[in-house]
């Protein structure tokens, strides 16, 4: 409760009015989500339009040239309202900013103030400084995702080598959280009613490392699943060579974490992974395929690939496109090299031209197209659970996703209410809500959607009736009104 001093203090600056731009990745997001509750106990309060705002606070991603240039083409945008007397403010944090906080101070110097991203409580009482608030006031995280589920951020940094990545020179050395703060983040986010709780790091299988010299990765899973209201687990952001036995062992047990691992593989290329500096080779990474499916059954992998590294061959680039098209992977997103400034392959040999990355990332995800429709068509006829993420009204239906899926980046489940359409073959349909879980009969597969309808019903979809009124729904998905 604050006091009548600190009201008084913060008086000329009541109502303040701030837009928040998050850019990059879901630690951004965490980050910006601290940024947020931070000054919203300040007595600030947000907008989504900057041309509304007093000020415009840009949490930038700098991590490759394509976010880079989002980045700054976001600073100018707010700089140009400040030119024209839109807003008063504007402060830059983040990668960008950590990374290049000298140079940006000189080049864009209508910016009030550039803040990194290595210690959040020290950005927010800058920011605090600066706007004339009251700094000593932190307040609780406030989230930026819908509210049913939200990024925990179990570590910070990186130390691993690979020769492509600027991270650890933005982030700095690896850092993990200890277990007892995590299990109480994560009770204060099942609160605020959070279901599906989503663990992020630059790598997650290395966690605990630095506490005590060991990795605790399965230790917190545990804690995890005690948490009262928390109904999914998902794990982001695995580096191979830290996956272990114990972790495995985890996933497969509980029921609470879902059969999903997003574990970056970068390469196939035995050549390839050792210019990355990855640690692993081929054989490794197969080996550990094997064994993750094998341990976790109905298991879905996701993983990330780079194109166009500097001396990728056309050997290895098809070696990497049949590795792929084999469907080794159930989610796969595809990156095209980027030469980064400090790092080792910025200048490495034998840099390939952008046409060539752009041909091979097309051909990949040409390839992975085809690996996800077959695996949608796999679906079809299934009964799945679901979580109801949003109501689309362009396809009116809501979105909702299988364990299998992570928000934003993964496949969706069009989901149509049945009673909006006919009362002849459910009864008691409702139940499809936005944050709410529910079970769906998947009816068909369109490459990375899923068409689905609500579990109850009374007939069978193999009668006749049914089969015509399944197809006046699916038409309904897409058109609005009933077929014919």
């Amino acid at each position: 409760m604050r006091n009548k001093s600190e009201l008084v203090k913060n008086k000329s600056r009541a109502n303040l009015k701030i837009n928040l731009i998050t850019l990059g990745c879901p630690k951004n997001i965490v980050d910006s989500e601290f940024i947020k509750g931070g000054l919203k106990a300040c007595g600030v309060d947000f907008v989504g339009d900057a041309k509304n705002a007093e000020a415009v606070i840009i949490n930038t991603c700098g991590f490759i040239e394509s976010a880079k240039e989002e980045s700054i083409d976001t600073i100018l945008q707010a700089v140009q309202l400040k030119k024209r007397g839109r807003v008063k403010n504007v402060f830059v944090t983040g990668c960008l900013s950590e990374r290049y906080g000298a140079e940006l101070r000189q080049e864009i110097p209508e910016v009030d103030g550039f803040y990194g991203n290595r210690d959040m409580r020290k950005i927010v009482a800058g920011l605090a400084r600066q706007l004339r608030l009251k700094d000593e006031l932190i307040g609780e995280r406030e989230l930026l995702t819908p509210k049913h589920y939200a990024y925990l951020k179990i570590s910070e940094g990186c130390e691993h080598p690979c020769t492509f990545c600027a991270i650890p020179g933005i982030r700095g050395n690896f850092r993990s959280t200890p277990i007892p703060e995590l299990v109480e983040q994560t009770a204060s986010l099942s609160q605020k009613g959070v279901k599906e709780l989503i663990l992020v790091a630059q790598d997650t299988t290395q966690y605990g490392l630095d506490l005590n010299g060991k990795q605790q990765l399965s230790e917190l899973l545990h804690e995890l699943c005690r948490v009262d209201g928390i109904e999914w687990i998902r794990l982001m952001y695995a580096y191979p060579y830290h996956v272990t036995d114990a972790m495995l062992e985890v996933i497969a047990e509980e029921p609470k974490i879902v059969k999903y691992v997003d574990m970056p593989i970068q390469h196939i290329s035995s050549r390839m992974l050792k210019r990355m500096a990855r640690r692993v080779d081929r054989g490794f990474t197969e080996k550990l395929l094997a064994r993750m499916r094998a341990v976790i059954p109905e298991l879905a992998l996701r993983t990330s690939v780079i194109a166009g590294f500097p001396g990728e061959t056309e050997e290895d680039f098809q070696e990497l496109l049949d590795f792929v098209a084999e469907g080794n992977f159930e989610r796969l997103g595809v990156f095209t090299y980027s030469q980064e400034e400090n790092t080792p392959a910025f200048g490495f040999p034998e840099q390939i031209a952008d046409e060539v990355k752009r041909e091979r990332c097309d051909l990949l995800m040409q390839a992975q197209q085809e690996v996800a429709v077959d695996w949608s068509a796999k679906q079809a006829g299934r009964r799945l659970h679901v979580l109801i993420d949003e109501f689309d009204p362009t396809v009116n239906a809501f979105r909702g996703r299988t364990a299998w899926d992570c928000p934003e980046i993964d496949h969706t489940v069009l989901v149509r209410a049945p009673h909006s359409y006919s009362k002849s073959i459910w009864k008691n349909s409702d139940g499809v809500n936005i944050g709410e879980f529910c079970e769906v009969d998947i009816v068909e597969a369109r490459d990375y959607d899923l068409i689905a309808v609500p579990t109850r019903r009374p007939h069978s979809y193999s009668s006749p009736a049914a089969v015509r009124e399944l197809g006046g729904i699916k038409y309904l998905l897409y058109h609005g009104q009933p077929a014919g």
